[in-house]
């Protein structure tokens, strides 16, 4: 296999495009669109490998690779590798990049929630209003559960559409922020977005008793990490009437619900089987994790990975560093 400066996994077009705009040119890239293990690759085809969140990067790879940038906001699958594999490889993440855009996709998705967007599409076939009477945003309450770079966003985005916003947070970071407990915010909620970091402490945290007390016609986004919320807890909440609606961008094994979709093969996974059952139904909305991808934020993802590999190369260190705390 040939070798590379650094070799970018999960690279679609237009990344791989921004990517070489701003790559050193006596630098030796390669790129593919492909997962790690789609690519099939049995060995690393560099030192240092870029990823995003779907890769399985193999144990035997540990002792071979100098570094990992995951082109994330997250780097949870990071540490699990670590774990797993039992050692720390220097990685880096990029904290800082898609949190407006990323935003700006829950307010996307509760609003297509809100007016039935789907079902209107499907119903101009034949021009027909029945059962498409939405709701307005102004005066409804919001909830974010998780008020750091894209909560704040998403909070500011409420604000501006007149929405009585609350805030659940650990550590109360902004003076601006009503905030509440998760106990009271889900009773008040009429839409809650998860922005929540994923830890190991508050994997799935939404979970179907978290929604006892929720109020009518409630509706949920995550647009943060999939296993803060478990897609067969969120298909009973659904089917049962509990909550009126679904908006997800990410998923839990969403490595696996990635590359079965695409390869089209069935997989025993009743997660992956539930998310396949909500994408059937009018009152949810599923996307492929793609809420990070603007123009904008894409451009400042490529600048920031190739700002973090040549930190590393030059410095022996990430400017944004893997911390195991």
């Amino acid at each position: 296999m040939e070798l590379y400066d650094v070799y970018f996994y999960e690279a679609f077009a237009e990344e791989e495009q921004e990517l070489k705009h701003f790559i050193r040119r006596d630098f030796k890239a390669g790129f593919t669109w492909k997962t790690i293990q789609e690519a099939g690759d049995k060995i690393p085809p560099s030192k240092i490998i870029s990823i995003r969140t779907q890769s399985d990067i193999p144990f035997n790879w540990s002792g071979k690779l100098d570094a990992i940038v995951s082109r994330s906001t997250g780097f949870n699958h990071i540490l699990e590798y670590w774990q797993n594999c039992g050692k720390e490889i220097p990685s880096g993440y990029l904290p800082l990049y898609c949190h407006r855009s990323v935003a700006e996709q829950a307010m996307l998705l509760w609003m297509s929630l809100l007016r039935k967007l789907s079902v209107q599409v499907r119903q101009f076939q034949s021009f027909n209003r029945d059962g498409l009477t939405g709701l307005e945003t102004k005066g409804r309450t919001l909830l974010v559960v998780g008020v750091g770079n894209i909560g704040y966003e998403v909070f500011k985005i409420g604000k501006g559409l007149e929405m009585n916003v609350l805030g659940v947070d650990i550590v109360e970071r902004y003076k601006d922020v009503h905030y509440v407990s998760i106990e009271k915010g889900m009773k008040e909620a009429g839409i809650i977005v998860c922005a929540m970091n994923l830890t190991e402490i508050n994997k799935g945290y939404f979970n179907k008793n978290l929604f006892y007390n929720v109020k009518k016609n409630v509706i949920f986004i995550n647009v943060s990490r999939g296993e803060l919320s478990p897609a067969s807890d969120l298909l009973e909440l659904i089917n049962n009437k509990t909550i009126a609606g679904v908006a997800l961008d990410v998923y839990n094994y969403e490595n696996v619900l990635a590359v079965a979709l695409r390869e089209n093969v069935k997989v025993d996974n009743p997660e992956v089987n539930a998310v396949l059952e909500l994408a059937k139904k009018d009152n949810v909305i599923l996307t492929p994790h793609n809420a990070f991808n603007t123009s904008e934020a894409v451009m400042r993802k490529s600048e920031q990975t190739v700002q973090q590999i040549n930190s590393f190369l030059d410095k022996g260190e990430f400017i944004w560093p893997v911390i195991n705390e």
